[in-house]
């Protein structure tokens, strides 16, 4: 007779103990639904801020890609004197003072693009210390002619970074 009563307390029960764990789980549904929500929404309000900082920073690296560009450098930067290791040294130095200036932008792009950039500034720089080894440089204006004759057989090594660029600031859109 107690068992007969026990399962008729279990059969009653059943349908509460099942309705309990419905209703468990559509509120844990629910709660993690209005977190993933809130947390959508914080995203959405930091992006807001932070795109504009984002396109600034890649903004700056453009500019510092076209001013480190070898034709647009040797026109900017012309030599204190004749000697082609002087010379050499007021390039590299000019490009690492605007490599310097824009460090912190670092941290609105992204490693990639980071990585590619600093290809391009060290490319540029090995390409005019490898036009100072040339036997047929001798002062700094056959330094700017062998540099500008070494881009007509090859492509300047910022536009690969600017092309990096473009197509990354073309998928934050």
């Amino acid at each position: 007779m107690e068992l007969e009563r026990i399962i008729d307390i279990l059969f009653n029960l059943l349908p509460a103990g099942i309705v309990a764990a419905v209703a468990y789980y559509f509120f844990k549904q629910h709660i993690e639904n209005e977190a993933g929500r809130r947390r959508f929404l914080l995203q959405k309000e930091r992006q807001k801020e932070s795109f504009p900082l984002r396109l600034q920073a890649y903004e700056r690296m453009t500019l510092f890609l076209e001013r480190i560009t070898p034709s647009k450098l040797l026109t900017r930067v012309n030599p204190t004197s004749s000697n082609k290791d002087d010379y050499e040294s007021l390039l590299v130095a000019n490009i690492e003072q605007e490599f310097e200036h824009n460090l912190s932008q670092q941290i609105y792009i992204s490693d990639d693009c980071w990585t590619v950039i600093i290809a391009a500034k060290n490319a540029t720089i090995q390409l005019i210390r490898k036009a100072n080894m040339n036997e047929k440089t001798d002062s700094a204006n056959k330094l700017r002619e062998v540099v500008l004759t070494e881009l007509m057989d090859t492509s300047a090594p910022s536009n690969a970074a600017l092309a990096f660029i473009k197509k990354e600031v073309a998928e934050m859109w």
